[in-house]
């Protein structure tokens, strides 16, 4: 175990957590974008599905970073048994506790508002298996997908550590070079993509495949990113000094996204294009996000503590609430606007109480955190 203290960043703790949280007016939106949902309101918002559309467009892969760049840090800090042993209980202990106590009763609610409880028994056997991962693991996915780039992360962080010396590599890298680096990474997830799709096109349609190969694929260069940004000052200095190429850079990309959005096809190239447009928008999201958190969120906080801290169980628990929201109390409100704002404060305050409910149960503080409650010490007369 590494005996150097490592300055924390709470810039990166408050962005992470900040990624974490957006996914709830993210979800909500989706509500009342036109984008086909478990649950839509009866007409569709163009100002919410362009908010729906930019968060998605660049949220998760800036989140891969800082995840690789903690990852890498605390790789640094344990021997790799232990390291993988406490990052993998970390994010599978809670995904492991939601599928049965939210994403399941999640999947149950779904199939009695859509109607498919009595078409089920009709669905062959890979139908249903396929049908329950895709619903089971859900917004969950991530923490799957961490879990994939954690193991790979043995094997890949050692590489790292042995081969690239601290402050000695990429001091002549710019974002230039990493823009055609994370242009050419997008190129070729798209090939893949398409060759899958002519040669096998079912394997798409896979959940487990989806999640454990063409996700991790995808986010494992915005996962190393963060680990090399780690080690590399020049990397971290570039992600947090403001760069108006890169916010212009974004601008545009985001613009292509929604013409691709619109103009697209699933049966033509909508998909790869996609891979290739936010592959590049995420890399000079990164900096954007960084530099903006590095000016306005670098400070220790009570209040950004305490965020920080119930995240992760926000998160988990703000989706079943979410479509509990969509599909019983939207149908009654006629405002998209208002039905938007009436969901963040029904889905932020139920899952705050929630939260504040579950820190008072030891079994589940350590099912939803995946970190082993430690007992009071009791003093002695």
């Amino acid at each position: 175990m590494s005996k150097i203290p490592a300055q924390r960043e709470y810039f990166l703790d408050s962005i992470r957590a900040w990624l974490m949280l957006l996914g709830i007016p993210f979800h909500i939106s989706l509500i009342y974008s036109s984008h086909v949902w478990h649950v839509n309101s009866a007409s569709p918002s163009w100002g919410l599905t362009l908010f729906n559309d930019f968060i998605h467009s660049f949220r998760m892969q800036v989140f891969f970073v800082i995840s690789g760049y903690f990852s890498y840090m605390l790789f640094l800090r344990y021997p790799v048994k232990r390291w993988w042993k406490v990052r993998v209980e970390r994010v599978g202990i809670p995904m492991l506790t939601a599928i049965p106590l939210l994403t399941l009763p999640q999947f149950m609610m779904l199939q009695h508002v859509k109607g498919k409880t009595e078409s089920w028994h009709t669905l062959s056997a890979y139908d249903k298996y396929n049908t329950l991962i895709w619903e089971l693991v859900s917004h969950l996915w991530f923490l799957l997908v961490l879990v994939v780039l954690t193991t790979l992360g043995v094997w890949l962080f050692g590489v790292i550590q042995r081969r690239l010396k601290p402050g000695k590599f990429f001091t002549d890298i710019g974002m230039g070079k990493l823009t055609l680096l994370f242009l050419l990474l997008g190129v070729l997830y798209a090939a893949l993509r398409r060759t899958l799709l002519i040669a096998w096109s079912p394997i798409l349609s896979d959940g487990l495949f989806n999640f454990t190969v063409m996700q991790t694929l995808f986010y494992v260069p915005f996962f190393l990113l963060g680990a090399l940004t780690f080690i590399s000052p020049r990397l971290k200095d570039l992600f947090t000094t403001p760069s108006p190429a890169c916010l212009l850079g974004s601008t545009l990309a985001f613009c292509a996204y929604l013409l691709n959005q619109r103009y697209g096809s699933g049966d033509a190239w909508m998909y790869e294009t996609e891979s290739v447009i936010t592959m590049v928008m995420g890399l000079w999201m990164v900096n954007v996000v960084f530099s903006l958190g590095h000016r306005l969120l670098n400070f220790q906080s009570s209040r950004v503590t305490y965020f920080v801290n119930a995240s992760l169980f926000i998160y988990l628990v703000h989706h079943p609430l979410t479509l509990f929201y969509g599909a019983w109390i939207t149908p009654h409100i006629h405002s998209n606007l208002l039905g938007f704002l009436t969901g963040l404060v029904f889905v932020v305050g139920g899952a705050l109480i929630l939260y504040e409910v579950h820190l008072r149960i030891p079994l589940l503080r350590f099912l939803f955190s995946g970190k082993p409650q430690q007992q009071p010490v009791k003093s002695q007369a």
